[in-house]
């Protein structure tokens, strides 16, 4: 600990702390802007200068350690100055549309003005160059509107590892761009939004699909269908002023109601049927595996029932539900693509379904069926123009819209969202266990779908307290734990004694760890979940802001009390998922859902896109 004196109190506050860090600690708030704890700290703006004692200019409190016997003033009338000025510099050189920017009202540089009672601009001069980017299908970069203060910069390279996004130029010519000054949408950018959860400003923004799907709905001819994915019900209450973590599926179903949906159906369901589908699939590359090393003979395979379903004999399976996940692996460890589970993400079997099963039994042409997915995720924008998520020549999703963005048709549409009482989702496809909330969570798809395959295997519930996985559990980067199979049944007797290694991880710089354990053969697990943004998809780059560790746990716990407070928590004893392989499906990786539920990767260069 060391003594510090701020703005005559003193205190005791841990070595190695910033000065905005101890000042917080104890109750003083110190005006920032580009400072983002977690994630990005360089005092770039300069807005959180203090005067310390003894030294001559003023000092970025988010980057000075203190020291003992430092003393600090946070308001002195130098400093206040000093704040106002580098406001007003930023201001001379921002675009003054507050009132049509997207972020209006929550715009960080519009309350830092508020807190700083700035009441005029005293600068003017030139302008830096405007660019504005809107090429790719999930991000709008428009650096009219960027202040520089390098946060998406961090983000890009330090947590998410893909580093498309740099300072390029010098000077007053400085500004954020790709390297080349290349579009978006021509580098490896994975789509996965986080620059554009941590940006200030309105420099970056999701493609906005909100007024396409006005369109769908007030089209009579078309019937529009609607999907919410899981973690979009423990977030967006944060629009409507809940606390995070506030499950407000009910009154999300009715909004959709009142916005006109013609079928609101929940993603959790396509996400059991993805257990199914996936868990079926780790269990026939494991029992291929076994094969071709010659531990189990082909009357072995046979009994298991598995032998005529398609998967690779490639270990170790990984999840495939993140698209962001997908395009990385694509562009970045091409070579690793057979290991990626091939099912489509439930979002995209969901709509799929909708317009080949669902479709017939309504009785509507699927050329007329629009399906609108709300997803926390701006890479399903991206995933939903691949040509591998059709079937029949129709694209199997028309528009994702992000939480953000159903908040605001929300507001659009004169909802009063805290009044509106609550709805089921609508059948067959509404109905879900506790283990497709998961899906929305870091280490959720791991747990839900070794619940169902060890007990297709054994016969008995997965041997944890309350079917809790505790080590996949938390917002560690990369998570282990080991399975040992029990008491087989008879036709899987050949894995007795087997132990099951497993790994979970979100961020893709946890993503590039695994890979890199894979490709150099040290990989020492069966099957690896990853998630394409930290914490999983309650930290989407469609999520409201400002996503942090504190919220990002809140919208977990959420999740998991949705999980536990339901009577059915195994994918595999949904009936309406039975009763749709009854009437439809046949079996898990067989001929129809082959052609409906799954796909397959393509290779892409590491820095241009073809």
């Amino acid at each position: 600990m060391v003594r510090i004196t701020v703005n005559n109190r003193n205190m005791d506050v841990e070595e190695g702390m910033t000065i905005l860090e101890a000042a917080r600690e104890n109750n003083i708030d110190i005006p920032h802007l580009c400072y983002l704890k977690d994630v990005h700290q360089m005092g770039a703006c300069r807005v959180c200068v203090v005067e310390v004692e003894g030294m001559k200019n003023l000092q970025a409190s988010c980057i000075t350690l203190v020291s003992d016997g430092m003393v600090i003033h946070t308001n002195t009338a130098r400093v206040r100055q000093a704040r106002k000025i580098l406001y007003e510099l930023m201001l001379s050189d921002h675009p003054k549309d507050c009132l049509i920017c997207s972020r209006n009202r929550h715009c960080e540089l519009q309350e830092l003005g508020e807190v700083l009672q700035i009441g005029e601009t005293r600068f003017a001069g030139d302008r830096s160059v405007s660019q504005l980017d809107d090429t790719s299908f999930s991000i709008v970069r428009d650096n009219d509107k960027c202040i520089l203060c390098r946060r998406c910069v961090t983000m890009c390279h330090e947590i998410q590892g893909v580093g498309i996004l740099s300072v390029q130029d010098r000077g007053f010519m400085s500004h954020i761009g790709a390297g080349l000054e290349l579009p978006i949408h021509l580098t490896s950018c994975t789509n996965c939004g986080q620059c554009i959860s941590v940006c200030p400003v309105g420099a970056l923004k999701e493609q906005d699909a909100t007024q396409q799907v006005w369109q769908a709905l007030l089209d009579p001819k078309k019937t529009v269908v609607v999907q919410v994915a899981p973690a979009v019900r423990v977030a967006l209450g944060e629009e409507f002023g809940y606390e995070p973590g506030s499950n407000v599926t009910g009154k999300m179903a009715r909004s959709l109601d009142e916005l006109g949906f013609d079928y609101i159906f929940d993603t959790n369901f396509a996400a059991d049927l993805t257990i199914l589908e996936e868990g079926t699939e780790l269990l026939t590359r494991l029992v291929n595996h076994l094969h071709k090393q010659g531990t189990i003979s082909q009357e072995d395979v046979s009994r298991t029932g598995l032998s005529s379903m398609k998967a690779p004999a490639v270990l170790p399976m990984i999840t495939s539900c993140s698209p962001g996940w997908i395009k990385f692996a694509e562009h970045t460890y091409p070579e690793q693509l057979p290991h990626l589970s091939t099912c489509k993400s439930p979002h995209v079997m969901m709509g799929a379904l909708v317009k080949d099963y669902y479709a017939k039994k309504i009785g509507v042409n699927p050329e007329d069926m629009v399906v609108v997915s709300i997803m926390p995720c701006t890479a399903k924008k991206y995933e939903i123009a691949r040509p591998e998520m059709q079937n029949a020549g129709l694209s199997n999703v028309d528009a994702v819209l992000t939480t953000r963005e159903l908040a605001s048709m929300i507001r659009e549409g004169g909802i009063e969202f805290t009044s509106l009482d609550e709805r089921e989702f609508d059948s067959p496809l509404g109905l879900s266990s506790g283990a497709a909330d998961l899906f929305g969570v870091t280490g959720g798809v791991m747990e839900a779908a070794l619940r169902t395959v060890y007990e297709l295997v054994t016969g008995r519930e997965i041997p944890f307290d309350g079917l809790r996985i505790v080590p996949m559990k938390g917002l560690e980067r990369i998570k282990s734990a080991t399975l040992v199979i029990d008491q087989p049944k008879e036709e899987f007797s050949f894995l007795q004694g087997v132990e099951v290694k497993i790994a979970s991880t979100s961020g893709l710089v946890g993503a590039a760890t695994v890979l890199d354990e894979i490709k150099e053969g040290k990989s020492p697990y069966l099957f690896i979940e990853v998630m394409g943004c930290p914490g999983g998809c309650i930290g989407g780059g469609g999520q409201p802001r400002m996503t942090t560790d504190e919220v990002r746990i809140k919208r977990m716990q959420g999740l998991y009390d949705e999980d536990e407070r339901k009577v059915m928590r195994k994918s595999h004893e949904n009936p309406a998922i039975v009763r749709l392989y009854e009437d439809f499906l046949d079996q898990p990786l067989g001929h129809v859902s082959h052609e409906l539920l799954h796909t397959s990767y393509t290779a892409r260069k590491r820095y241009l896109d073809d």
